[in-house]
């Protein structure tokens, strides 16, 4: 148990999101980011379960079987895939589907995954740290094809380009028309 080491924790990853979401003009995002982390449902847990080298969710998930910080957190915070699932019907009935993101909360999930990445790993991180991280977990995630491809295509282009280019690419690119649409086409990812 550490509340002042998982506080630290918390407020080290806040301020690295939020530069990063600066830089690519996610003002509003930046600010708001992970600010129900500080309500006692998902902090008190979170200093419970602290261990400083991993997300204290994981560890609650392992001894309690689930994390009601967690359940708590994904439903009030657009830039976890999570908060879009959603169940569809059809006439084989209901099954569980990934909504699609828009751009802007796809660019802050990968922001979120970098700078915990960062936060978690330290000296050891690489620009190909949150891809890895991202592709370990891809197999049970129930996320929409489009925004899984965003994401990949985002987290290959920080492995391969690095943090500089990747950055100017969300600015200039990405979120140019942060309202628009994005679909992929014969492997191919297009910006409306």
């Amino acid at each position: 148990m550490d509340f002042l080491g998982h506080l630290r924790t918390i407020n080290h990853h806040k301020v690295l999101v939020t530069k990063m979401c600066f830089q690519v003009g996610l003002y509003k995002q930046g600010l708001l980011h992970d600010l129900s982390k500080y309500h006692p449902i998902e902090f008190i847990p979170g200093g419970i379960y602290y261990q400083g080298n991993r997300s204290p969710i994981a560890r609650e998930k392992e001894i309690n079987g689930l994390s009601v910080g967690w359940l708590h957190h994904k439903g009030r915070n657009p830039h976890h895939f999570e908060y879009w699932i959603d169940y569809t019907m059809s006439s084989k009935g209901a099954k569980l589907v990934g909504m699609k993101m828009s751009r802007r909360y796809v660019a802050e999930m990968i922001i979120d995954r970098i700078c915990a990445s960062k936060n978690y790993q330290k000296e050891n991180y690489t620009d190909r740290s949150a891809l890895d991280y991202y592709m370990k977990g891809r197999p049970v995630m129930i996320i929409h094809e489009e925004s899984d491809y965003l994401a990949r295509y985002l987290l290959k282009m920080l492995a391969v380009k690095g943090e500089k280019y990747f950055l100017r690419y969300m600015k200039q690119v990405l979120l140019k028309n942060r309202n628009g649409d994005y679909h992929v086409v014969d492997g191919r990812l297009i910006l409306d």
